[in-house]
């Protein structure tokens, strides 16, 4: 059996363990540069606020009380997060990570009896160590775990928890009612497509033929049906997973022209490309930048350009990386443009393990290799330890245009000295 542990409302949930006081009250948390709604408390919910709104359609509840708005604080729910999966591993022969407000746990091992105990106790552990609610659902597939937390979370009489056991008539029933659009990997598209041949319910997909929708759709609709079966057919790759190209990129603050201030957003992103990259054990041998004006602002002129550096050797290096990705800004950067977005892109990644040292390598070249992982390895366990930005290449200048706008946002009470709550009494 596995189980997927999803933090209710996460975002919102972090907010409030710092501001207890906004439990049971309308709060939401913004996108970058405070654009529109991406976290829902169920008050707000209420209030027929819809995943999506522009922040300033809710201008005036905001001003009379009646809504809080926060600025994205990442810093804090990727802590928050950490903290949850560490409780998580304490409960389970293994876990792993889906997102930042889920994760998949290993229940293999429990007997039928013990496993709705065995979840209340985590959820409890969870709220009790962490402060975060979770809705937790438990199944013998991953489809159908993703369909118990879902009742999970919007039944009531689950209270939080809902373990679908093999062949249960409880199974049948929720399938039943389930609605194809609900059904983990089903897309819009294919809803309307399964409602012409009269599939209508996640039951009514299960009962189909696998290998026929295989043949009129594709596998991966066919390993849907496969789970909803109760046959195990989706396995997640996991963290740690090497990807063959890491991207940073952000929209600005405010529009600008100023190079230097585009340099100063295009080495920040560079750096924390080439973190992302030692992080998985992997080197690059090219480097892509490009640059966004804002497609909605006909009246200004437009250009989207991008380039990409070649290395000469493939690296881990942040210095080496941010300074390649500099001399393409350079290239690209056009004057009377204003851009609202750029981004840093690694390619032609491979393992640092499978390297392969060009024939022409000098005992120069590996000592400076040498040299570079030491201090990369120095770095990276500095900004692990005293939080990320501790040493960086180059000093951001204070009120750039790059900035994101966060003007609601919360102290990073888990992770700055300088921001940890004060105590009163």
């Amino acid at each position: 059996m596995i189980a997927i542990v999803d933090c209710n409302s996460f975002y919102v949930s972090c907010e409030r363990l710092f501001r207890p006081e906004l439990n049971g009250c309308a709060v939401g948390v913004m996108s970058n540069n405070d654009g529109c709604i991406i976290a829902l408390s169920n008050e707000l919910k209420a209030l027929g606020v819809k995943m999506g709104t522009p922040a300033h359609y809710l201008r005036d509840q905001v001003r009379r009380g009646e809504i809080t708005l926060f600025s994205s604080n990442y810093e804090l729910y990727g802590d928050i997060s950490q903290r949850v999966q560490a409780v998580l591993e304490e409960f389970s022969a293994g876990i792993e990570p889906y997102s930042i407000d889920e994760c998949w746990v290993d229940f293999s091992g429990f007997a039928p009896g013990q496993l709705e105990d065995h979840a209340r106790e985590l959820r409890r552990q969870v709220r009790q160590y962490t402060g975060i609610p979770v809705s937790i659902g438990v199944a013998p597939t991953r489809t159908l775990a993703k369909v118990a937390n879902r009742a999970a979370k919007k039944i009531a009489g689950f209270g939080g928890v809902c373990v679908l056991y093999p062949d249960s008539p409880q199974t049948k029933g929720l399938l039943q009612r389930f609605e194809l659009s609900d059904v983990w990997g089903v897309g819009r598209r294919l809803v309307d497509k399964l409602t012409a041949m009269g599939i209508e319910t996640a039951w009514d997909l299960r009962s189909q033929n696998a290998k026929e929708i295989r043949r009129r759709f594709s596998v991966t609709l066919e390993r849907t049906v496969l789970e909803l079966q109760e046959t195990p057919a989706i396995e997640m790759m996991g963290m740690d997973f090497a990807r063959e190209r890491i991207m940073t990129s952000r929209s600005f603050g405010r529009l600008t022209n100023d190079l230097s201030e585009l340099r100063e957003a295009i080495r920040q992103h560079a750096q924390r490309s080439a973190e992302k990259l030692r992080k998985q054990g992997s080197l690059c041998r090219a480097v892509l930048v490009f640059l966004r004006t804002n497609p909605h602002r006909q009246d200004l002129a437009q250009h989207n350009p991008s380039m990409i550096a070649e290395l000469d050797t493939p690296t881990d290096d942040s210095r080496v990386i941010a300074a390649a990705a500099i001399r393409t800004l350079a290239r690209l950067h056009a004057p009377g443009r204003l851009y609202m977005k750029g981004g840093v892109m690694l390619m032609e990644i491979c393992d640092r393990g499978s390297e392969q040292l060009s024939l022409l390598g000098s005992v120069q070249s590996d000592a400076q290799r040498q040299r570079s992982e030491k201090l990369m390895d120095v770095m990276d366990a500095l900004n692990q330890r005293m939080g990320r930005g501790t040493v960086r290449i180059g000093s951001p200048s204070a009120g750039a245009a790059w900035h994101l706008r966060c003007a609601h946002r919360s102290p990073r009470y888990t992770t700055r000295w300088e921001e940890t709550p004060t105590v009163k009494w």
